[in-house]
């Protein structure tokens, strides 16, 4: 199956981890250096942390029907298809103070149980494209969905505490979904400053990294990323720089030739947006080494510090 933003079996060459020492130490050396030790502060950088020991992380859920334990609420019967608001949340007064970030946390834990709706093909402006998929999962059954939604709550506490107000597209409160279109609506009608679609990647064994996707220039249909495109590369180029320095793991060795950053025409979630916004594809559940990450929930609190580091660096700028 192709890699896309709703699965993501890659299908693509393995590219060289040369180069990859420099870059974790972020030095500035050639095109993929540089882009990592710029978005991460450039001389004002320090190194990056320590790869984290991942503690014992058990089984928090499988590829079936059983949830994590640790996301055991179940979506409504009722719940709409479209996404809700919650109620304003308090924000502290910080240096986010004003700001608008949404969190698109991947897939839903229920999509498995609605085959016919997530297949429903939907309009990505240049083509159309299933409306989401179940995700992927680690070997031992840690769902893609479960770990999307617990980063991005690790995240939304982090931003949170800086002032900024943070909405979700969806946090298990729904049966499904949304479909990727109604993702992209999201951020737009929220007139986010900025948006994040949190991924784990479901490549082959010895396929390791993170990767930050960034929309291409794309003008078809309902999709124009003209004025998103230099703006999602600012704030993905941070994310990606922070990324490494709080996590220590290295970008990806098989997507983006060693900068941790991917360009892409080819995602719903990005082309229909109207407001900065990025993927970040944090490790490949697929490979035991990054899975081992992957399951760490101190590890996870790293990637989410990352994020957060990034998206206030570019909100701040």
């Amino acid at each position: 199956m192709p890699y896309d933003e709703n699965q993501h079996p890659y299908t693509g060459p393995r590219r060289s981890r040369r180069g990859l020492v420099a870059v974790a130490a972020l030095v500035p050396v050639g095109l993929a250096g540089w882009l990592i030790w710029h978005g991460a502060g450039g001389n004002d950088a320090p190194g990056p942390a320590a790869a984290s020991t991942p503690s014992s992380a058990g089984k928090p859920g499988d590829a079936g029907p059983t949830a994590s334990p640790s996301l055991s609420a179940s979506p409504s019967p009722s719940a709409s298809a479209t996404s809700s608001r919650a109620p304003e949340r308090p924000r502290a007064k910080g240096p986010l103070a004003g700001k608008v970030v949404v969190v698109d946390p991947g897939h839903n834990p229920g999509n498995f149980r609605h085959p016919s709706e997530i297949n429903k093909l939907v309009d990505i402006g240049t083509n159309r494209k299933e409306c989401d998929t179940t995700g992927t999962a680690t070997v031992d059954g840690y769902r893609e969905a479960d770990f999307t939604l617990d980063v991005s709550r690790r995240l939304r506490t982090l931003l949170e505490k800086q002032g900024a107000r943070v909405e979700f597209t969806q946090e298990n409160d729904r049966p499904f979904g949304p479909c990727v279109d109604e993702r992209a609506r999201f951020g737009n009608e929220a007139k986010a400053d900025a948006v994040i679609s949190v991924h784990a990647d479901g490549s082959g064994t010895g396929n390791r990294g993170f990767h930050v996707i960034l929309p291409a220039l794309v003008k078809g249909g309902a999709a124009d990323t003209s004025k998103i495109v230099g703006p999602s590369r600012d704030l993905g180029e941070r994310i990606a720089g922070h990324f490494l320095r709080a996590t220590g793991s290295a970008p990806s060795n098989y997507v983006g030739g060693g900068t941790g950053l991917d360009v892409r025409g080819d995602l719903g979630g990005l082309n229909l947006s109207t407001v900065p916004k990025v993927f970040i594809e944090c490790g490949n559940m697929r490979d035991a080494e990054d899975a081992a990450l992957l399951t760490s929930p101190g590890w996870r609190q790293k990637a989410a510090q990352g994020m957060a580091d990034g998206i206030g660096s570019y909100l701040r700028k």
